[in-house]
């Protein structure tokens, strides 16, 4: 039976490389739908778009906050097809205004060359999820819905730094709380599901709105927890430098990010 990321993240053919959805509010971070959720559906008008099942690189552009409990209209196009890698763009929009532009690859994530060199980063150290604390015991000063459709554990030691060295980091584990499993789709959800770093060295300041956001696929996800490490390196002006990496319950890594964020 599909998961609520599943069925909240579906969309409908209106023609002419044109979809619509209908965004959950049960997403939320405050009254504005989460960008890792929000992009999803415009993944998935590429995703049919390009014919490939996986997105491989991801960026998207945040231009205002998408709504919750309203539809949606998604427009999107080839810009290259290949095949090892087909590129498209897609843009999402709510009451006439485009809330979001993504621009993606696809491909198929098992795929691969002549080369066999491998080599990757290892999972951290960390408590396993039962020793971590749920990200809805961690006050932020707004409402998070989030938390009843995304289960995070955030490792205790994240929050006891006493001295302002660089940089500020959050380790835990995430997965989706109606206990379905975590899929190559939903890797750039999950990259942008953990609480900002920021709230480790400065407490719950509020909302921290994401402005662009880049992720990497890197392998399909095996069941189970994923690993979550978030850094902060680079605040400046209001705006900071965020980084992550997943794994899986193997210890696979399974996808990379970064983006630009901005503190309010």
């Amino acid at each position: 039976m599909p998961g609520f990321f599943e069925t909240e993240t579906e969309i409908e053919p209106a023609g002419d490389g044109r979809w619509t959805a209908q965004i959950s509010s049960a997403w939320n971070i405050n009254d504005n739908a989460n960008g890792g959720y929000l992009l999803t559906p415009a993944l998935r008008a590429i995703q049919e778009l390009t014919g490939h099942p996986d997105p491989l690189t991801v960026t998207t552009h945040f231009f205002r906050p998408g709504r919750g409990d309203q539809s949606a209209e998604i427009s999107a196009e080839i810009l290259k097809s290949g095949r090892t890698l087909s590129t498209a763009s897609a843009t999402l929009s709510q009451q006439g205004k485009p809330r979001i532009h993504v621009i993606a690859g696809f491909g198929d994530v098992d795929a691969t060359t002549q080369h066999n060199a491998a080599w990757s980063i290892e999972m951290p150290d960390m408590p396993p999820p039962d020793e971590c604390i749920d990200r809805s015991k961690i006050g932020q000063g707004i409402t998070v819905a989030l938390n009843g459709r995304n289960e995070i554990r955030v490792d205790p030691a994240c929050f006891e730094a006493d001295d302002n060295s660089s940089p500020t980091e959050m380790r835990g584990w995430a997965r989706f709380r109606d206990g379905s499993e975590p899929s190559a789709m939903a890797l750039p959800f999950f990259a942008d599901s953990f609480p900002p770093t920021v709230f480790s060295r400065l407490g719950p300041i509020g909302w921290v709105p994401t402005l662009e956001l880049t992720v990497h696929v890197r392998r399909r996800p095996a069941a189970g927890w994923l690993a979550c490490q978030v850094w902060t390196d680079d605040l400046h002006n209001g705006k900071l430098i965020e980084s992550c990496r997943i794994w899986d319950s193997t210890g696979a890594l399974v996808a990379q990010g970064r983006q630009l964020g901005l503190l309010i």
